[in-house]
């Protein structure tokens, strides 16, 4: 999908999209205050933001730990624990076809899982259980959509980019292509479609930091997903893999992500070829 900097004076009208029993399990309510997307242009969207029949593509890999603390924007973060030096890194691509009031985007999400305040967990257990502490610090993320881009970084704090991405679900696997500023390809996913037919109904947290600020913002799914795992990757470091899933191209956007020393065979794929999902405005930590 290419870039998509047209800002539309006035709301999508798509509320009939959004009829699955998920939605209704929230309310929807208006900001506070309109949000200014350009000059003289302000729109006033409802929250949480909706998203209906969304293509869902995961990949969870092992990475530096050391690599993961120094991106870490404020103190009381830090990367998940993993044997031997690790800590994990998510790359979920979302093609986004109905959101509520908004044009339809890609997305793609760079996550690094985290416990945020302070003290100890054992490695691994986090990562199993739910912790209140525990949440994902997204260190980039590349949309499709100026509009969104805006919302992004003003609401959230989110480090969001536009630039162009593709998703496409032909064949096998359901294949993620972004292109930085220049045009040139530096990342490149490819995620299986099948797999164990596993069913999540979820909510997490999700980190961000807004002017010097510690926040943190709700985020709930529902969907079947394809998964498949490789435990043996917990105690195996630097696993070599026929075909590699992920694919860094030569730019400054790509050394970016290869500076995590991402380890070559992933830990786990999850796909859906349509989910559910909503996300809140954020608040404070305590």
């Amino acid at each position: 999908m290419k870039p998509n900097t047209y800002i539309d004076p006035g709301l999508v009208d798509n509320a009939g999209m959004f009829a699955d029993d998920f939605f209704r399990r929230f309310t929807l309510r208006p900001a506070p205050t309109p949000l200014e997307l350009d000059t003289g242009l302000s729109k006033t969207y409802s929250f949480p933001t909706f998203y209906a029949d969304v293509t869902c593509a995961i990949a969870i890999f092992l990475c530096d730990y050391r690599r993961a603390e120094a991106m870490m924007p404020h103190p009381l973060m830090q990367p998940l624990k993993m044997p031997r030096g690790r800590s994990v890194v998510l790359f979920s691509c979302y093609e986004y076809r109905n959101v509520m009031n908004i044009a339809p985007y890609n997305e793609i999400a760079m996550t690094i899982p985290i416990m945020v305040g302070g003290g100890w967990a054992p490695p691994l257990l986090p990562l199993a259980l739910d912790f209140k502490r525990k949440g994902y610090y997204v260190f980039s993320m590349p949309v499709t959509s100026l509009e969104n881009q805006i919302r992004g970084t003003r609401i959230w704090g989110l480090p969001k980019i536009v630039e162009e991405i593709d998703i496409s679900t032909d064949g096998s696997h359901c294949t993620t292509v972004a292109r930085d500023s220049s045009g040139e390809i530096y990342f490149e996913l490819a995620v299986p479609k099948t797999g164990s037919a596993k069913h999540f109904d979820e909510t997490g947290r999700l980190f961000s930091v807004r002017d010097g600020r510690l926040l943190k913002s709700r985020t709930s799914f529902k969907g079947d997903f394809a998964v498949n795992t490789n435990p043996g990757l917990l105690w195996k470091k630097g696993l070599k893999a026929e075909v590699p899933a992920l694919r860094l191209g030569s730019t400054a956007r790509a050394d970016d992500l290869r500076a995590l020393e991402i380890e070559e065979t992933a830990f786990q794929f999850r796909f859906s070829a349509s989910m559910n999902s909503c996300f809140e405005l954020p608040t404070g930590t305590e």
